[in-house]
């Protein structure tokens, strides 16, 4: 059967540059073999070998003799070889992904070193595409002043390493790259690959699988190492390399405002998870908080031992000798050393903080116990900016600008609150707590939407307790109105920056808004009056096509409220709406999605100039393209004119998080990204084709109508499709690995409605048919060339020429159809007892597949996937083969588990190619 493989571009030799990746792969694959053969004997090693053998033959030649030979091999295996072979497969999948981030960096430093053009996604290129359209300078103070530029970790479920895995591969990483970068000896090379044979030891003996479900306390802890590894320290070294650039580019001094931040929904997302209560999102917070407090205790004892200073040599500002009076170090073998007398001062008062908010300090105790905290982070600042100013007093300029601006810069983005922590509830729990503090006033769940709102201004702006007895109340009801609680005592403790944002799933009235506005009222997160003051922001979640097309009127309609209206006048004016990538997508399939979120954009851009209204987009995409997922660059300036705009939120999510932030280069790099591409969305979007070509709309329009009735006819409508997806997929095992504290499902149900969109493209990824990525492309393409021949062809080849969103929506679902293996999901399908069902529907894929890549061909003019794409094709070309086993194995497993082989062993196998898989394709869920 033709496998997707044959349509991609496989160079035979790996060029010249990329030698270094073919080196390190055969390292770390050698140590690897060779701790195969000293833990599980040779002839476990030479089953091994035989397999990779066979797979690489196969995926090189596509002969059935070899594809039969591989499954007669993993089809013979025992339960104990089994488990080796997977683990096997796995970890080089592992070990190879460690290399290809080396080797990007590798790539990415030889390109600097060689003063090469600056690559897309860099903010020198997006300067220097600014200086070149000869825009007013201006316009960039103007940019900066009000950018919100934030990615938002989220815990959904799709990252299944383990962290003591994760952590033992950055140690694997750090000793790759000394490697790359230090000329060693032969001494010192013997002593790096000791070093790597003791961790790829330490990995093969540790279990891959959690025994126990996350706890949302463990999901918490896993976020938090993301700003350890980076967040903490890259993200103050990128805002000092923009002011250093600005500062080359127009020759003054520039300090810029705080506008990248990293948020989190990691204890504060309780839509669909009851683990999520009050104490769980407290308790994020106060992690949070020790979190950051730990961090500047570090840098401010290490900055004590560094800036010994002394003033018999150098003359310092009457301002620093003023505050190092001060000190509660009297020691005289310090008096001349006022840097380090005024940051014990300033390590003593951070210790009293932190306790006053209730953490354990870990560190050295202060000299002063007893020292005043800071009220917040601005006194904190306050205080390093009288060090940084004397430093600047006597010429000790590299000083100023080094570890101390860093330490600054820090504590303006993170504060006393690490990271801004969202909420998120269904808008169905909201109406169910409303109608309830409302019980004694109305029916409010038999009200009409119009009567609801109602009902609801005169409530808000009566400003009446209604909560006062939650013993009254429903054990639902209770925990949400304890959660409102929780967020005025988070407010309380560590700032209204520590929880900014309540976020509100499936939006589809005016009246959701105006139910959470009664509620944080009723915790005094809203202060009533002639000016009401609301302290967090309320933003709608659009999510389904339907809730999409209807967004633009909500929001029309909430402005027209003045109550609302005085509201956002407390908020400086500006409204977020989220809109959901991934419940859309499984609705109305890959196609349809995109263009309704595009066009849902469109008209939010138009009712918000409309009102005179601030507007951030908050973008719920997840890790896979059929979740929204794909190169952040691209997608942003793929957005339609006027609806980036400076201030755009973005959610990572899944095993996307460790991928893009795990590495402080590349996680930097990414970083840098997201601004780059929201200072050219903002200031140099191109409106062309796009807004002058309506025609390209009109087609889209078109080809969306036909794609979703591909979709919907298969997915919703198919008899049986439901029974052939839970057999032709893991999605029953996936619900059983320990890798979030979430349910699979939002009920215990077998409706494809009821299934979180995360298992579902998991499911689809690990089968190989990735089919939310791709399926009803290609059909809807057919038909608008039947109806516009050769004339649609061009228009469409037009598209992808000129419009942004239609290249990288192309772009997206080619780098999907490279990863998509219809000869390996005809396996799968096989899984399906009914035999004229699984034909059915099985052969309805394949066609479709086959009409999508011959469609997306034609539109590009491409012979090969990823022909634009030579380093992923690469990458997949190096991975594939070890992949490919994975899933061969694994439909042998689920045939011997569904028969009714019970056996533990086999159930762990399962979860371990799942693992495998995943890590092997990268971006999974």
């Amino acid at each position: 059967m033709k496998t997707v493989m044959n349509l991609l571009s496989a160079p035979a030799d790996l060029s010249s540059k990329d030698l270094p990746l073919r080196e390190d792969i055969r390292l770390l694959g050698r140590i690897l073999g060779d701790t195969l053969r000293e833990q599980e004997g040779a002839a476990t090693f030479e089953l091994i070998e035989n397999v990779r053998r066979t797979a690489v033959r196969f995926r090189k030649t596509q002969d059935d003799r070899d594809r039969v030979q591989l499954e007669q091999i993993l089809d013979e295996l025992t339960p104990r070889d089994t488990l080796s072979v997977v683990r096997a497969f796995s970890y080089f999948s592992q070990l190879s992904n460690i290399a290809e981030d080396l080797h990007h960096n590798r790539r990415r430093r030889a390109h600097l070193k060689a003063g090469s053009r600056p690559q897309e996604g860099s903010v020198q290129l997006a300067l220097d595409r600014f200086e070149d359209a000869k825009l007013d300078p201006a316009k960039l103070d103007e940019f900066f002043g009000k950018a919100v530029i934030s990615p938002v970790l989220t815990a959904h479920p799709t990252e299944v390493q383990r962290k003591s895995i994760l952590d033992c591969q950055l140690i694997i990483s750090d000793l790759l790259e000394q490697r790359d970068r230090i000329e060693m000896t032969p001494d010192e090379l013997a002593e790096n690959e000791e070093a790597l044979r003791r961790f790829v030891l330490i990995l093969w003996e540790t279990r891959m699988l959690r025994f126990s479900k996350l706890t949302v306390q463990d999901e918490i802890n896993n976020g938090l190492s993301f700003y350890r590894y980076t967040f903490l320290a890259e993200i103050p070294k990128l805002y000092a390399r923009l002011e250093q650039e600005l500062e080359t580019r127009f020759g003054q001094p520039i300090e810029l405002p705080t506008f990248l931040r990293v948020g989190s929904w990691i204890g504060g997302d309780r839509d669909g998870n009851p683990f999520v209560t009050d104490k769980a999102t407290l308790g994020a917070a106060e992690r949070h908080s020790t979190m950051v407090l730990e961090h500047y205790l570090e840098e401010t004892h290490l900055l004590g031992t560094r800036l010994s200073l002394s003033t018999r040599l150098i003359e310092i500002s009457p301002e620093l000798a003023e505050f190092a009076t001060h000190s509660p170090d009297k020691s005289p073998s310090r008096d001349d050393e006022p840097y380090r007398r005024a940051l014990i001062l300033i390590y003593s008062r951070l210790v009293t903080t932190a306790e006053r908010l209730g953490h354990k300090v870990k560190h050295l105790r202060p000299v002063d116990p007893h020292a005043a905290t800071y009220a917040n982070a601005d006194e904190f600042i306050a205080d390093l900016d009288i060090l940084i100013r004397s430093l600047e007093f006597h010429g000790a300029t590299y000083l100023a600008r080094g570890r101390i601006a860093h330490l600054k810069r820090a504590a303006q983005v993170f504060g006393f609150h690490l990271a801004p922590l969202d909420m998120r509830q269904h808008s169905g729990i909201h109406e169910q707590v409303v109608s309830e503090m409302l019980a004694t006033k109305t029916n409010y769940t038999e009200l009409s939407e119009a009567k609801r709102r109602t009902a609801l201004l005169e409530a808000l702006q009566a400003a009446q307790p209604l909560a006062a007895d939650l013993d009254k109340f429903s054990e639902v009801a209770q925990g949400e109105l304890r959660l409102m609680h929780a967020a005025a005592e988070i407010h309380s403790r560590f700032g209204r920056a520590a929880l900014p944002n309540y976020i509100i799933s499936k939006t589809d009235a005016v009246s959701d808004l105006l139910e959470v506005a009664l509620m944080v009222q009723q915790a005094g997160l809203l202060e009533s009056g002639a000016a009401p003051l609301l302290h967090l922001n309320i933003i709608p979640l659009f999510e389904t096509i339907a809730d999409l097309q209807g967004c633009g009127a909500i929001m029309d309609e909430l402005f027209s409220i003045p109550f609302y209206r005085d509201l956002l006048k407390s908020r400086g004016n500006t409204q977020e709406v989220m809109l959901g990538y991934s419940d859309s997508n499984k609705d109305g399939g890959y196609l349809t999605a995109n263009w309704e979120l595009y066009k849902a954009e469109v008209e939010l851009v138009k009712v918000f100039e409309k009102h005179g209204i601030e507007m951030r987009l908050f973008h719920g995409r997840g890790g896979t393209v059929g979740r929204g997922g794909g190169p952040s660059y691209q997608a942003i300036l793929a957005q339609p004119p006027g609806s980036v705009n400076a201030q755009i939120r973005i959610t990572e999510q899944g095993e996307v998080i460790s991928s893009k932030y795990s590495n402080p280069d590349i996680g930097r790099r990414n970083l840098e990204i997201l601004v780059a591409a929201t200072l050219e969305a903002t200031l140099l979007h191109h409106r062309g084709d796009d807004s002058t070509m309506p025609e390209f709309h009109r087609i889209m329009e078109a080809l969306s109508l036909d794609a979703f009735n591909a979709y919907r006819k298969l997915v919703y409508e198919t008899p049986g499709f439901t029974d052939f997806f839970f057999a032709a997929t893991p999605i029953r095992e996936i619900a059983e690995l320990n890798i979030g504290s979430r349910p699979s499902a939002r009920r215990a149900t077998n409706n494809i409605e009821d299934l979180r969109a995360i298992p579902w493209v998991f499911s689809w990824s690990l089968n190989r048919a990735i089919l939310p990525g791709w399926y009803g492309f290609g059909s809807a393409v057919e038909q608008f060339l039947a109806r516009e021949g050769d004339a649609g062809l061009k228009q469409l080849q037009a598209m992808n020429q000129h419009w942004a969103f239609f290249r990288g929506l192309l772009s997206n679902m080619d780098m999907v159809l490279s990863k998509t293996d219809m000869g390996i999901a005809s396996r799968y399908a096989e899984l399906v007892p009914d035999e004229k069902l699984r034909n059915a529907i099985f052969g309805e894929i394949e066609a479709e597949w086959q009409r999508t890549v011959e469609s997306l061909f034609a539109i590009t003019g491409a012979s090969t996937l990823l022909s634009d794409n030579p380093t992923l094709a690469r990458s997949l070309t190096t991975r594939t083969p070890y992949i490919d086993p994975l899933n061969h194995l694994q439909v042998s497993l689920l045939h011997r588990y569904r028969g009714g082989d019970t056996d533990e062993k086999l159930k762990r196998a399962i979860h371990l190619t799942i693992n495998g898989i995943a890590a092997g394709l990268r971006n999974s869920g």
